[in-house]
């Protein structure tokens, strides 16, 4: 009863943050393609400072910056921009 209850919540908050990154990753593809300069000056300035606070970004090639890399290629879900994620631990990136 009170687990079915905060079960619905949860799942009712699941959905409401699933749909708001939807959204936002709508509104990031649209600011991108209509500013892409812009775009790709604000994306080195977050990757130098990421790099500067020790986090390694990883290439459309699946490489890092780092001289240790082998260039393995990555796949699967957890595949992103970033080495370090903002996702939480428990949050799937497949929407």
């Amino acid at each position: 009863m009170d687990i079915d209850r905060r079960i619905a919540s949860a799942e009712r908050s699941a959905v409401r943050y699933r749909n708001y990154r939807r959204a936002r990753e709508r509104a990031l593809t649209r600011l991108s393609n209509s500013y892409p300069e812009t775009y790709k000056e604000l994306l080195e300035q977050e990757k130098i400072s990421d790099e500067q606070l020790g986090k390694k970004w990883i290439d459309i090639d699946g490489s890092t910056n780092d001289p240790m890399d082998l260039g393995t290629s990555t796949s699967g879900p957890d595949y992103a921009h970033s080495a370090d994620s903002q996702a939480s631990p428990n949050q799937s990136n497949n929407g």
